[in-house]
This record gives structure tokens, C-alpha cells and sequence, in this order.
């Protein structure tokens, strides 16, 4: 009974830690690029080799 308890306070503190890296790089900006994903499409062309 008392692996159980061990295992799901470090499964729990491992989803903490997940979560605050999650958290910490929506704060730094990280998910905010609106403008190149829609842009990149239109400009997709492949560069014609010269021969």
C-alpha cells in the first residue's frame, strides 16, 4: 500500500513540473507567432534550378 502512495506523489510532482514548464513558456512568449505560419503558406514555392 505504501508504493502506491510513493508513486503517486511523484507521478503528481512530476505533473507539477510539467505544468509549470508549460505555464512558464506560454508567459515567455513562446505560442504567440500569428503572423509566419499563415504567411508560409503563400510563399511556398520551390527554388527552379538554373541549367
Amino acid at each position: 500500500m505504501s508504493i502506491i502512495i510513493i508513486t503517486a506523489i511523484g507521478s503528481l510532482f512530476i505533473a507539477l513540473l510539467f505544468l509549470a514548464g508549460l505555464l512558464w513558456s506560454i508567459r515567455d512568449g513562446q505560442y504567440e507567432d500569428e503572423f509566419s505560419p499563415p504567411r508560409r503558406i503563400l510563399f511556398d514555392e520551390k527554388k527552379q534550378k538554373n541549367k
